[in-house]
């Protein structure tokens, strides 16, 4: 059973930044899936912020572009969200998982990022 384990979210300030990681385990083909991240305000679907290949490329969310960097360690199952210039509308709680298929690893618990002054 794959488990999926988001961290390094919390409480920053309009302009600051933070890096989220997303651990898995319990996969044998990590390094093959696209992974991406995403984010869910309560009362509104989920939405895919950033994806990244198994070969690196990487796509954004228009909301998102040039603030946003994702990337991946394979050797450690392990994805990132680099997160600059965060503004109030990017208050939400964050999710990784699979990107682009039709099919999810079990979601986890997400990790809440707030921006807030």
């Amino acid at each position: 059973q794959v488990q999926l384990v988001e961290s390094g979210g919390g409480l920053v300030s309009p302009g600051g930044s933070l890096r989220l990681s997303c651990a898995a385990s319990g996969s044998s083909v990590f390094r093959f899936n696209t992974m991406g991240w995403y984010r869910q305000v309560p009362g509104q679907e989920r939405e895919l912020v950033a994806s990244i290949t198994s070969g690196g490329t990487t796509n954004y969310a228009d909301s998102v572009k040039g603030r946003f960097t994702i990337s991946r360690d394979n050797a450690k199952s392990t994805v990132y969200l680099q997160m600059n210039s965060l503004k109030p509308e990017d208050t939400a709680v964050y999710y990784c998982n699979k990107a682009g298929g039709s099919s999810w690893y079990p979601w986890g618990q997400g990790t809440q990022v707030t921006v807030s002054s």
